[in-house]
């Protein structure tokens, strides 16, 4: 029968080297990647025909503006400048995480790139590792296809043209995709470690270190009442060892501000130095209050489907570190009261919240409907990528 003849074939042997593991992994990934590739070339292509068109230097609006020059300070001279502004407000280079400078300036220092062009480089490639990663998680949550979609909806996120710049998002989400892929599969020292980088490059680390923590803890909970106490702590020392590892690099970065600047608590007063302070959503409420009554109900309409993703995250009834990490992702880029045109940029690491729409585009009857879908979000990500990159206001 065929049902036995299925059944009584040998499984094919599994990988022994880690690098055959790699290669096994990269192939799999393999058409994840060539649709994220793709749409992100479309993002790249209109926005560098609509450049030459506005005769500006693509280039130069890529990794040349706004916070890229930053850390491109950083690599090049080190911490330690700060801008003072006609309003007399002050401005602190250390508000900006430093493993982006890092590569930025090794990178810079053993090939032919400037530090600018080192900083793109590494934006791109973490874009690839992070497409990679999302890949992975949402193919053993819910099958490759689907995994597949993930990773093309994530390049065609309405601010995806970040993922083109020298800036950090791509490479946060690379080290917290792979970071909850690694609690997925139980690998916590990997997940807690991979976590640490991502506490070296951006403060929104502090949602990844929530969900391996708040994951662990629901696991010791659980076989605490299930009666299974005797040896707790030695069976999970693994993952216990992973969540004390979890916050170390955001604390190493948080430490270093404050012995540099000589005050405990120097890294929240240069935050607040640049605006940005928690208020649990009141300077939200006030900029939508102060808006023309159009664009605050648009605004208000796009709040709205913000939480209908959440909701619909929370029916799909995710795995709670995927959960977490989407959710407090969205709530620390809410809470904050700092420039509010960076919001949707802020967000775009809770790549969780794609999963949805990509669940049920990959359910679509053919693969035809799937690509068309994905192809106009494509389009319609790059011409607005376009219209705010030639715009003269950061992202």
């Amino acid at each position: 029968m065929p049902d036995q003849q299925t059944r009584s074939r040998p499984a094919a042997p599994e990988p022994r080297s880690t690098r055959q593991r790699a290669m096994a992994l990269l192939t799999a990934a393999a058409p994840a990647l060539g649709a994220y590739a793709v749409v992100r070339a479309v993002g790249l292509l209109v926005f560098w025909v609509s450049a030459s068109v506005a005769g500006k230097d693509a280039l130069h609006l890529l990794g040349g503006r706004w916070d890229s020059v930053w850390y491109q300070r950083i690599a090049e001279d080190g911490y330690g400048y700060t801008v003072t502004l006609p309003d007399g407000s002050v401005h602190p280079d250390l508000a900006f995480f430093p493993l982006l400078p890092a590569l930025e300036r090794g990178l810079a220092a053993v090939t032919p790139f400037t530090v600018q062009g080192a900083g793109i480089a590494v934006a791109w490639l973490a874009g690839l590792l992070a497409a990679w990663g999302i890949f992975a998680v949402g193919a053993r949550l819910y099958g490759r296809r689907t995994g597949v979609v993930l990773a093309a909806l994530w390049g065609a996120y309405p601010t995806a043209f970040v993922q083109s710049m020298a800036y950090t998002e791509t490479l946060f989400t690379a080290l917290a995709a792979w970071s909850l892929y690694a609690v997925l599969r139980g690998r916590w020292i990997a997940a807690g470690a991979l976590c640490v980088l991502a506490g070296l490059t951006r403060p929104s680390a502090a949602a990844l270190i929530a969900a391996l923590a708040l994951t662990a803890a629901v696991a010791l909970v659980r076989e605490w009442r299930a009666g299974r106490r005797q040896g707790l702590v030695t069976r999970n020392t693994r993952m216990l060892l992973g969540v004390c590892l979890a916050p170390l690099g955001w604390l190493a970065y948080v430490v270093f501000v404050a012995v540099r600047e000589g005050s405990p608590f120097a890294y929240f007063d240069v935050q607040a130095q640049w605006g940005n302070s928690i208020d649990g959503g009141r300077a939200l409420a006030v900029f939508i209050a102060g808006l023309p009554l159009p664009a605050a109900i648009g605004l208000c309409a796009a709040l709205g489907l913000l939480g209908w993703l959440v909701f619909l995250c929370v029916r799909q009834r995710q795995p709670l570190p995927v959960l977490v990490y989407g959710i407090a992702i969205v709530v620390i880029s809410l809470i904050g009261s700092g420039y509010f045109g960076s919001r949707p940029r802020l967000m775009m690491p809770a790549f969780p919240l794609l999963l949805p729409p990509a669940v049920a585009l990959a359910q679509l009857r053919t693969t035809a409907r799937t690509g068309t879908a994905v192809a106009a979000l494509a389009l319609a990500s790059a011409a607005y990528g376009a219209w705010t990159l030639l715009g003269p206001g950061p992202p």
